[in-house]
């Protein structure tokens, strides 16, 4: 991350990002950790220190975006990070945002996922810009991610505006060489300047700035050539392909597999919101035919056709007819799609079809991980007193709980939506209700729903899976992790406090390794919230396993893991096909341990009806 002007090194486009930002002299950033966002803000706490900028990892993206903005106002420059579904958690305080705009440089970074390989949408946030008139950047590779975060700065503080930094998954995480600049040394101590008339956002002022964040938006459309957020390539042909961020290469890389005869005029666009209007009524004079090509929505596309019809432009304008709106493009879709659209034959194979069929593979849970036997503990409840019960469940780790065996996982939206569903179920229904949340996440979006559980009476079971960190982004840490992004100490904000803080009467915490405990306190939980008809909280608290087993290992700890006593092994299969962990298998219809899996954990030795598994002997 730092390194001397003019020096190249290989990094990830996020990291670029936050190299990018340190060139800027970026002040405060701050995020709450997602994929595929989390690197930036590690990158930069890695280096926090050193350079005098301040790291925060926030309780959730609106915090942070407000903590972000205060800077900005403030005159000091700030970056605030998140993945695509964050920016809904946030997109309050950042409709408003594009109404006061900033004054210290204010760059926001959504990265998209596509695909959805890490999340549960693929919703595409470049509408988020048009919706707030906040501008939208999209580079193409780490270094243009780089020097694009660093322009953005500029943008933004020319302008007063904030800037969305729009990544995706293949730009975040993808890496490549990146040339170093030199670094801006960051102001340390700003000063809030009170005017009422732009910072508080009552009716009256309201209106005006609506009409002030038009005539910014409108301006930047203007300036864009002269910004260096866009590129035309003149081609000598009729057709115009129109394209951004990591669609560009794949335009590039199948426009140089068809070799067409005639090379369509290219138009690449840093800027996608909004459109650089000079250059694409260059465009029209240019092409009869525009062809866009982008990942998701039809965002430009849209915005070509609308000012296609503005201009009186006559030619067509077509994209989503030949290039797919669902999941990631590739280099091989977008062949296909220009191929279609420049009526070619493509008779190349993308790949060899090798035909097999391998086995399916789920996600699994960490062997040692306290929520398998949370789950198992729970399942075993359930069927003990023939609960006619609903799992909703939230966003982490613990969503694996939704395959077999355990199967507790009846809905999953959004961060904290495991609470909030499940009211509505308890309140429709006469079925029990046992939700499940993250600690990460109880902190990020879940309080509020367990005060609404209180005030209003709700007759259900949470269940907060507590492993001390933000586990399934990287072991972030959070208010219960005892310390901050920069791995200075931080007080420890217990959950159970907070419970009862909010007026639950039943607060429970048990080790997550102890089956018999938590079957307890559930079946105890049970009749609680039959008797009462009130919330009851069950904190199931044991450290990620991964975490734990790389703490041993630096501290030199021995590790025994368990194994099989054969002779006393009746093959019944619990520990194989009700508590699955992966270190458990069959082989040869025996059941075995694959002790370089295991952890040590014991959890299968509690539950082995005919104590069957044993640790490790020493035999030195």
């Amino acid at each position: 991350m730092l390194g001397s002007p003019g020096e190249e090194k290989l990094l990830l486009g996020n990291e670029a990002v936050a190299r990018g930002a340190l060139e800027a002299g970026v002040c405060v950033a701050t995020a709450y950790p997602g994929t595929p966002s989390t690197e930036i803000i590690e990158a930069l706490a890695a280096v926090a220190k050193r350079t005098g900028i301040y790291v925060e990892w926030s309780v959730n993206e609106k915090v942070a975006l407000e903590i972000a903005i205060g800077a900005s106002i403030s005159g000091l420059r700030a970056l605030c990070c998140m993945k695509h579904v964050g920016l809904n958690v946030a997109s309050d305080p950042f409709m408003s945002l594009g109404y006061t705009g900033v004054k210290g440089g204010l760059v926001i970074v959504s990265a998209d996922d596509p695909n959805a390989h890490s999340s549960q949408n693929e919703q595409d946030n470049r509408i988020y810009g048009m919706h707030s008139y906040i501008p939208v950047i999209e580079p193409t590779n780490p270094n243009e991610a780089k020097e694009l975060t660093r322009k953005a700065f500029d943008i933004s503080e020319r302008y007063e505006t904030a800037v969305l930094l729009r990544l995706t998954t293949r730009v975040s995480h993808t890496r490549g060489k990146v040339t170093f600049r030199e670094l801006r040394k960051p102001m340390h101590k700003g000063k809030f300047n009170r005017d009422l008339s732009r910072w508080v956002l009552l009716p009256i002022n309201a209106r005006k700035l609506h009409s002030d964040a038009l005539n910014r938006i409108n301006q930047i459309a203007k300036d864009a050539e002269e910004l260096g957020l866009v590129e035309l390539f003149p081609g000598n042909d009729e057709v115009g392909i129109v394209t951004g961020g990591i669609a560009y290469l794949y335009v590039s890389e199948a426009l140089n597999r068809i070799k067409p005869e005639k090379r369509p005029t290219l138009l690449k666009l840093s800027l996608t919101y909004p459109l650089p209007e000079k250059v694409v009524e260059q465009l029209f004079t240019m092409v009869k035919r525009i062809i866009v090509v982008e990942e998701l929505e039809p965002f430009i596309e849209m915005q070509l056709r609308s000012l296609a019809y503005e201009k009186g432009f006559k030619g067509t304008i077509e994209g989503k007819k030949y290039i797919p709106r669902i999941l990631e493009l590739d280099a091989h879709k977008v062949l296909k799609g220009l191929s279609k659209a420049l009526s070619l034959d493509i008779s190349e194979k993308r790949h060899v079809d090798l035909k097999l069929k391998l086995p399916q593979r789920p996600p699994t849970l960490c062997p040692g991980c306290g929520h398998r036997s949370t789950y198992y503990a729970v399942k075993m409840v359930s069927k003990k007193l023939k609960l006619n019960a609903v799992y909703p469940n939230d966003i982490g780790c613990y969503t694996l709980g939704f395959f077999p065996p355990f199967n507790t996982a009846d809905l999953s939206y959004s961060m904290g939506s495991g609470l909030g569903i499940g009211m509505g179920i308890a309140k429709s229904t006469d079925q029990v209700v046992i939700s499940f949340i993250g600690d990460s996440t109880f902190f990020h979006a879940g309080i509020p729903a367990l005060i609404n559980a209180v005030y209003n009476k709700y007759r259900m079971i949470v269940i907060i899976m507590d492993n001390s960190l933000t586990a399934m982004t990287g072991h972030q840490p959070h208010p219960g992790t005892g310390f901050n992004a920069v791995k200075d100490k931080a007080p420890v904000i217990r959950i159970e406090d907070i419970a009862k803080a909010s007026g639950v009467e039943f607060v429970k915490v048990v080790d997550a390794y102890s089956v018999k405990e938590i079957m307890k306190v559930v079946e105890d939980a049970v009749s609680y919230i039959k008797e009462r008809s009130k919330p009851a909280v069950i904190i199931a608290r044991r450290p990620c396993a991964l975490w734990e087993y790389r703490e041993k290992l630096i501290r030199g700890e021995e590790i025994v893991p368990y194994q099989i006593d054969k002779e006393r092994c009746t093959n019944c299969g619990i520990c194989v096909d009700y508590f699955a962990c992966p270190a458990i298998v069959r082989k040869d219809d025996e059941v075995m341990i694959i002790e370089s899996l295991c952890v040590g954990c014991g959890v299968c030795a509690e539950i082995c009806p005919v104590k069957a598994i044993v640790k490790v002997k020493n035999n030195d």
